[in-house]
């Protein structure tokens, strides 16, 4: 099992034992959770067994789902990692590392703020299923289209190079943020099933959005309205367990 090191370590940090250690510089930005309302936190060793049981078991399938779903050309060996950094708040992401393989990374906060393993195993699910969907390469490209659109039609105004290069620059931040809600709820659709696949139950996994701030449904945001999350897991299992 990869990065067990970097769980027992970083879970010795969280207690107390070892000193922190920073995180990677190509981290993205966390979103921010709000305090727990309803369940109690979990004990340091049962959130650490709870994390370490569900990587044993949903991400084999959420390999098998990459290379079904893709086949030979992408590289679906997940590597999942831990942020042993005590500053950071809950958060999971999915990036690339330096030799283009997938990163799935959780920061310890997010593994001891989990109330249960259906919530880890969702959110697992959830970040790998922004790879198996190509979510990094094609918001790239998004952005590389709006960038481009914005250069042409700020020649086509006649502005000038230094404007052109600021018009480029927002057109291609708005092609990136326009299709990332679309991004979330494909993640959470393919996540919730690649968590009931290894077993698990995604719409008590999808509780744990109860703690965050809404973003409610906001113009170029990049998250939907966690209601309208936490509606389509539901619907997405019912159509599970009707057999589609």
């Amino acid at each position: 099992m990869r990065q067990v090191w970097a769980l027992i370590g970083g879970m010795l940090a969280l207690a107390g034992c070892a000193a922190p250690v920073p995180p990677p510089p190509s981290m993205p930005q966390p979103v921010a959770m709000a305090p727990a309302q309803a369940d109690p936190r979990l004990s340091v060793e049962v959130a650490a067994r709870n994390f370490v049981t569900v990587v044993e078991r949903v991400e084999p399938v959420a390999e098998n789902a990459c290379v079904a779903l893709n086949g030979p050309g992408v590289d679906c060996d997940l590597q999942i990692v831990v942020v042993p950094d005590l500053e950071a708040p809950p958060n999971a992401f999915q990036t690339l590392d330096e030799a283009g393989r997938p990163v799935v990374g959780f920061t310890l906060a997010l593994i001891a703020d989990a109330r249960n393993a259906d919530e880890l195993a969702f959110v697992l699910g959830h970040e790998a299923a922004h790879h198996i969907a190509g979510h990094i390469p094609r918001a790239g490209q998004q952005a590389r289209v709006g960038a481009l659109a914005g250069i042409l039609a700020a020649q086509t105004i006649g502005a000038d190079q230094g404007t052109a290069e600021q018009l480029g620059q927002m057109m291609g931040a708005v092609g990136a943020r326009s299709y990332a809600k679309n991004y979330e709820l494909e993640a959470d659709r393919l996540g919730a099933r690649i968590a009931w696949s290894a077993g698990y139950d995604p719409v008590r996994g999808a509780r744990f959005f109860d703690r965050l701030p809404d973003p409610g449904d906001r113009f170029l945001g990049t998250h939907p309205p966690n209601a309208q999350r936490q509606a389509q897991i539901a619907a997405e299992v019912a159509r599970i367990q009707a057999g589609y």
